[in-house]
């Protein structure tokens, strides 16, 4: 008797903050899994194989579509030349190309947010931030890519802000700032005008299961979502979890200051990720995602009870390092 083969998932970029839960929840559902990634990660589980390889080179790309992959999810962050380059070789060696794209492609438009609202790239005015590769642009870019394409078999995936193992998020601030100050007892320097702005913070064990179930699923093809909690929260809200969870004090200041904490090179970047993101009121209607997953919104891990699972199974030796902002937000603090 001939066993039927075990169909193939080629996750790139899938040790990263949606990965380390999407990896083993396609195992559990019966998939051959093989990842891609920069780290060096070892399996004890005969379903998921790691390969320590930089994706992103052509020559290394495609020797490793010459397997035949029955769904590939890329979660690698490209330029839209890189992805101009490489996009065609992928949606002609698999039966389902997952794209991840983001939230942040939206604009500030009527609440709540759906997959048809308004995109930054096709409202905006601010003609200097079009001529950017904002992440939020070449996102919509790389989305107008595939969706030009000849090809068909594609999904695109918009994940709201996503938290997970080490993968903290603040306002614009990252694990590395937000959980050092918490640990070292010092508080965060947070923008007064983001704070009464909602915001929508996602477990990455359910975008994980969202994902999961639009992988060779017929009707997802060519379609775009939104993969999110619709639960959402004020900024100022979700700095009071941290406080609740870890101790984290936070004070608020002027908008011009804080950006004042992250490097010249990513200055940029950052105020726009604020005043083009997280200034923008997030509520996402998610009804679409869970209409083709079959989940429900009460399946979905509350944002507090999220937080504090991960938190609370953060290795007790793990050290923070003093980012560059911590230093910053320090010298500022020492000046009051």
């Amino acid at each position: 008797m001939i066993s039927k083969r075990k169909k193939k998932i080629l996750v790139l970029g899938g040790t990263g903050t949606m990965g380390v839960y999407l990896v083993p929840e396609l195992a559990d559902m019966g998939y051959q899994v093989n990842v891609v990634s920069l780290d060096n990660v070892l399996s004890n589980n005969p379903s998921i194989t790691y390969v320590q390889a930089d994706a992103k080179d052509i020559s290394f790309l495609h020797s490793l579509l010459q397997d035949e992959y029955d769904a590939i999810v890329d979660f690698l962050i490209y330029s839209t030349k890189e992805f101009s380059d490489k996009y065609e070789m992928m949606l002609s060696s698999t039966d389902h190309y997952i794209f991840l794209s983001s939230y942040r492609v939206y604009a500030d438009s009527a609440v709540p947010i759906k997959e048809d609202s308004p995109r930054l790239l096709d409202v905006s005015d601010d003609k200097e931030f079009l001529a950017t590769e904002d992440y939020s642009l070449y996102k919509a870019r790389q989305e107008d890519i595939l969706k030009a394409s000849k090809y068909d078999n594609w999904t695109i995936v918009r994940p709201a802000v996503t938290y997970s193992k080490f993968r903290y998020q603040l306002v614009t601030l990252e694990a590395n700032t937000v959980i050092y100050r918490a640990m070292n007892k010092l508080p965060v320097l947070l923008p007064k005008e983001a704070m009464p702005i909602y915001g929508t913070m996602s477990w990455a064990g359910d975008v994980a299961r969202m994902i999961s179930r639009l992988i060779l699923n017929p009707d997802a093809l060519r379609e775009t979502y939104t993969v999110s909690t619709a639960e959402h929260h004020t900024w100022e809200e979700i700095a009071n979890f941290y406080k609740e969870l870890i101790g984290l004090e936070y004070i608020t200041i002027d908008t011009e200051t804080y950006l004042g904490f992250f490097d010249p090179s990513h200055a940029r970047g950052a105020r726009y990720q604020l005043m083009y993101d997280r200034c923008f009121n997030r509520i996402i209607d998610n009804t679409k995602i869970l209409y083709a997953t079959g989940l429900k919104q009460s399946d979905l891990m509350p944002l507090k009870a999220g937080l504090k699972k991960e938190l609370s199974a953060l290795p007790k030796d793990t050290v923070w390092s003093r980012s560059t902002i911590s230093e910053r937000m320090d010298e500022f603090l020492k000046g009051r």
